[in-house]
């Protein structure tokens, strides 16, 4: 095997690289532009006699699939999946240039890769790639395939990626496992370190909600029925609505892995007493806890009226709902009418945001080889690990997999330079980054799995 240095290094450099391709999915089908970073990695695993399909779903939006074989074909096989396309940046709010890709070490001497998808997730796509080209180069055979996957998309949902390539094209991707983000975030007390991996997600189920009103003159707006009027009051009913927290046995693990006062911890566990001990978190950890036990929804989109003189009698609002794990989407769709509220109900329209709008995924069982390797990889760098299984708040594509029936987590393995709280708010944020412990660890993460996973 190949140094932990040279490895570390190369992750480093390739992860830069995917940065400055600037792979921006800003959700639009012309947008993305992956093939950039599909490029880059054909040319990084040319020449070691690898299985490669490159697949373009629109023009620009090209996902790569690689296979090595193994030597048993009645093994498992693994795929290490990580998608090349990040969201948009603000640039103003950013210290560094988010595509710059560049190592700077700060006042505290942590060197760290600036720019944007360095967290999500091109630090995990560039760390599988570099482990896997690792062992091809060095002809190490497995019993099952390894299969790497560097999708296109995953940040629009999936729709030009993982979704139509898993459905059309399962004969190049089939596996028995699949890893991807997010997970391996350290929190460690007085009893120890705890080692968060995600075995499930919420699911999206976005809504669009259309309010309906009367038309009327602009300069007599008294009494108005004024559609964007009760569009802002339902929007400020869906961003203060109190639904119910599901408080089970995944979240209490959680909350007990973050090292809180016994205080705080008791009452983030108490239904009644959860949403003010959440306002007692950092920011950041509070915005994670409330989604990992609550039904979310965020009005983020709003349209109305065509002209200023003129009140308008249409409005609408585009809400993204995320639902927990069981949640079906009948359940979204009353919870989010008992938000509104019956006198607003016979003013508005609802309708899914996307029409085939599947429901949620499993969450995917931990009594599998894959995570048992996973949890004694972990032990490597943090020897007296608890490695627990979680939820992630946002989507990713390992949900597609899980309604194939295909178990997937996400992993990766962080230093604990960072705090909890501080790590989620780089997820789409300014100044996102990652630091080259993180990858260092990572990177040695995919390796040891391997070594792991069939024996």
């Amino acid at each position: 095997m190949a140094s932990t240095e040279t490895l570390t290094g190369e992750t480093v450099e390739l992860l830069q690289q995917m940065i400055r391709n600037q792979c921006v999915n800003d959700g639009t089908p012309e947008s993305g532009h992956e093939e950039r970073s599909a490029r880059l990695i054909r040319d990084e695993l040319d020449g070691l006699g690898l299985d490669i399909e490159t697949i373009e779903t629109e023009p620009g939006r090209t996902s790569l699939i690689a296979r090595y074989e193994g030597t048993d074909p009645d093994a498992p096989d693994l795929c290490l999946m990580g998608h090349t396309d990040v969201v948009p940046v603000s640039p103003d709010g950013w210290v560094n240039d988010p595509f710059g890709g560049e190592l700077i070490t700060s006042s505290d001497g942590i060197t760290e890769v600036w720019g944007r998808g360095a967290v999500d997730m091109l630090n995990l796509t560039s760390s599988m790639l570099v482990a896997f080209r690792d062992v091809v180069k060095r002809g190490v055979r497995y019993p099952g395939d390894i299969v790497y996957f560097a999708v296109a998309d995953e940040e629009a949902g999936g729709i030009l990626g993982a979704e139509p390539l898993i459905e059309k094209h399962w004969d190049k991707l089939h596996c028995d496992y699949v890893l991807t983000e997010y997970g391996g975030t350290p929190s460690t007390t007085s009893e120890g370190t705890t080692v968060l991996l995600t075995a499930g997600e919420k699911t999206g189920a976005a809504r669009r909600i259309t309010v309906h009103g009367t038309p009327g003159h602009g300069s007599m707006p008294y009494a108005t029925d004024n559609a964007m009027v009760k569009a802002a009051e339902i929007v400020r009913r869906l961003y203060e609505g109190d639904v119910a927290p599901r408080i089970d046995e995944m979240f209490t693990e959680r909350v007990k892995a973050l090292g809180l006062s016994s205080d705080i911890e008791a009452r983030l566990l108490d239904p009644i007493q959860v949403k003010d001990a959440l306002a007692e978190l950092p920011e950041g950890l509070a915005r994670n806890t409330h989604s990992c036990c609550h039904m979310t929804f965020s009005p983020n989109v709003m349209t109305s009226g065509n002209k200023l003189n003129t009140v308008p009698d249409r409005a609408v609002i585009e809400v993204d709902i995320r639902a927990l794990p069981g949640d079906t989407l009948a359940d979204v769709d009353r919870v989010l009418r008992e938000v509104i509220g019956e006198d607003m109900l016979p003013h508005v329209d609802i309708e899914p945001w996307r029409e085939d709008m599947p429901e949620g995924s499993p969450i995917s069982s931990t009594d599998t080889p894959l995570w048992d390797a996973l949890a004694d990889s972990i032990r490597i760098a943090y020897p007296d690990a608890r490695v627990i299984p979680s939820i992630v708040t946002g989507g990713t594509d390992a949900r597609f997999f899980r309604r194939h029936g295909v178990p997937g987590y996400g992993a990766g393995l962080l230093s604990n330079k960072v705090p909890l709280s501080e790590f989620l708010n780089r997820f789409h944020g300014h100044n996102e980054r990652i630091d080259i412990e993180s990858l260092e660890l990572t990177t040695q993460l995919w390796g040891n799995v391997l070594d792991r996973m069939w024996k």
